[in-house]
């Protein structure tokens, strides 16, 4: 079994491209106002407007995407101006931290604490 796409709930779809592109600094690989997709190293995070084909979603973080950056450096800059629901912290040699992102969900990112 292998595990190579996941997708996150999203109320604005253009509003949530314009924050991925800006935290993953690259542009959106498929757009779509109802499914857009990211390619990141053959792996698809993908972007659903669920309440455009009326399902309902409940907002949590049982289920937490995460990014990994080279460096803390890289991390602060990155989270730089987001909202944070998760301090950074050290975790058995990594640097975590965890975001909200424009539509409301938690992502964690991490990067090596060498």
């Amino acid at each position: 079994m292998n595990l190579k796409s996941l997708y996150i709930c999203v109320q604005d779809m253009n509003r949530a491209i314009e924050f991925y592109e800006e935290l993953l600094d690259q542009t959106v690989t498929e757009k779509d106002d109802i499914y857009s997709v990211f390619d990141i190293n053959g792996f698809r995070l993908g972007l659903f407007a669920y309440e455009r084909k009326g399902e309902s979603h409940e907002y949590g973080s049982n289920c937490l995407p995460s990014l990994s950056v080279d460096s803390k450096a890289i991390l602060e800059k990155k989270i730089m101006g987001k909202e944070i629901c998760f301090p950074l912290t050290l975790i058995r040699g990594n640097w975590v931290v965890e975001i909200v992102d424009s539509e409301g969900n938690h992502i964690e990112m991490t990067a090596p604490a060498v």
